[in-house]
């Protein structure tokens, strides 16, 4: 007996959460390219070409630069898998629900996890970090979130670098909701590995994840005085697909490739700086629309993050009830919070093709109406 299944019909929705954001349409027609073999000449070429691309997006001369096969969770994992051996002394800052994962795949992986601490949208000083650097030494690698998408809060990292590499640390950065929506400088920052995520302010459909490593890295990644730990992110093997000798791996995703090329053409054709200042400039104008009704703002206005802005749920209003509404009569989509902070604010996320004042314009007479009704 068939299946009774009718044809896909996914409704438009404005995606206004913290992920995946709206895709650019030159990207999904990118996207519907005929498809080519993983050792074709010219996909090779597509290869070299995605690697110059994301080189440029991450402000880097990093040899070892490409996209990992799956989700920001799968950067992630390839860092701790790949630079981390068993009783190795891991620093990272917990102020929020990515830095808490950082936490565990250390932890699975047979580091030594000292914690630092802030509360749930705070940030970290260098005067903080380096105290504890010092206080844990020897430290093989310390990691910070430079965007945490749980609670909208942006970290400084100028400077961080620099003292990780002081007590002899590799210096590791989630830059998944940050890349190309704010200003990341790699080498100028003296930030030896980071991994980002393709949906957010990249503008294209999940399932890669852009990752850099730099030559102090790899060296170490060379050194490792046991095999790594995990077939499919091993570096050392993936990095010969990605090199010149382009020894098979793993099956890439064609489509995804392809979309995500187009990602970083229509990212440098912006041009990096004016990126940043569209998504400063959008995310302001959030603010004082979310002011204007009234509305506070959870992370303080010197650390928030331009792509993803954190709302705190007015007394009186049901988180849920609200976002339920926005999808349902407005179709619009907003994220809510988790952890400690579920129920108490609303995750708007504006980016890449996402990030436009006629959203914000959307997104807030909506709320109006909605929060106005409850009256």
């Amino acid at each position: 007996m068939a299946l009774a299944i009718n044809d896909l019909n996914v409704p438009h929705r404005l995606l206004l959460g913290p992920g995946p954001s709206a895709v650019h349409p030159r990207v999904l027609r990118t996207m519907s390219t005929a498809l080519v073999g993983y050792l074709d000449p010219e996909w090779l070429s597509l290869m070299d070409e995605e690697q110059a691309l994301l080189r440029a997006v991450f402000q880097t001369k990093n040899t070892l630069t490409f996209p990992i096969s799956g989700t920001g969770s799968a950067g992630m994992e390839t860092a701790f898998c790949n630079f981390v051996e068993p009783g190795d002394t891991v620093v990272i800052g917990c102020n929020g629900y990515f830095s808490e994962r950082m936490c565990e795949m250390a932890r699975l992986y047979g580091a030594d996890v000292k914690r630092i601490e802030k509360s749930w949208g705070d940030v970290f000083t260098q005067e903080e970090v380096e105290a504890a650097l010092a206080a844990n030494k020897p430290v093989k690698l310390f990691a910070l979130i430079h965007a945490e998408t749980s609670t909208g809060a942006l970290q400084p990292l100028e400077g961080m670098g620099e003292i990780a590499h002081r007590h002899g640390a590799l210096f590791l950065v989630d830059c998944v909701t940050s890349l190309s929506g704010t200003p990341l400088k790699i080498d100028e920052w003296g930030i030896d590995l980071a991994f980002s995520a393709s949906q957010k302010c990249l503008g294209c459909p999940p399932g890669l994840s852009p990752f850099t490593a730099g030559d102090q890295a790899v060296e170490i990644l060379h050194r490792r005085k046991n095999r790594v730990p995990n077939w499919y992110l091993d570096l050392t093997l993936l990095e010969k697909y990605w090199n010149k000798e382009r020894v098979y791996h793993h099956t890439p995703s064609t489509t995804l490739h392809y979309g995500f090329r187009e990602g970083l053409r229509l990212v440098l054709e912006e041009g990096l700086e004016d990126r940043w200042v569209r998504h400063r400039a959008i995310a302001e104008y959030l603010s004082e629309k979310m002011e204007a009704l009234g509305l506070k703002l959870f992370v303080r206005r010197e650390h928030r993050l331009p792509s993803l802005t954190t709302v705190c749920v007015p007394e009186g209003a049901d988180d849920a009830a609200v976002r339920t509404r926005l999808r349902e009569v407005y179709n619009i989509d907003i994220g809510g919070g988790f952890g400690p902070l579920k129920g108490k604010i609303w995750r708007v996320g504006l980016m890449g093709f996402s990030s436009r004042r006629e959203n914000v314009t959307l997104l807030s007479e909506a709320l109006r109406e909605i929060l106005d009704g409850r009256k």
